[in-house]
């Protein structure tokens, strides 16, 4: 069984993944799949960071963070789908602009 650092180090690399590909996108599913591997990575920390002190509350808070996880990204999907249907695009910048 690896350690606990070899997670944790998963961990931060799924986080860093997400945070480039969220800052180099313009395409809002991009974008929101990105912000997704970092919340994983985040989850992977969690879990691993309770392992290594061999404390279960790591891995309950893993879970409830996972059905947060969960409920978030079906209303993040729905508020892409409300969007594109305004603008006919996914093009991040288009939503930028103020309009009055």
């Amino acid at each position: 069984m690896p350690e606990p650092s070899s997670y944790i180090l998963l961990g931060a690399v799924l986080f860093a993944i997400g945070m480039v590909g969220f800052l180099a996108r313009r395409n809002l599913i991009v974008m929101f799949l990105s912000t997704e591997i970092m919340f994983q990575g985040v989850v992977l920390n969690v879990v691993a960071f309770g392992r290594m002190h061999g404390q279960l509350s790591g891995n309950v808070y893993g879970l409830f963070m996972l059905v947060i996880a969960a409920v978030e990204a079906g209303l993040a999907l729905g508020l892409v789908v409300l969007l594109y249907r305004r603008k006919n695009t996914l093009d991040a910048e288009s939503w930028s602009a103020m309009s009055g």
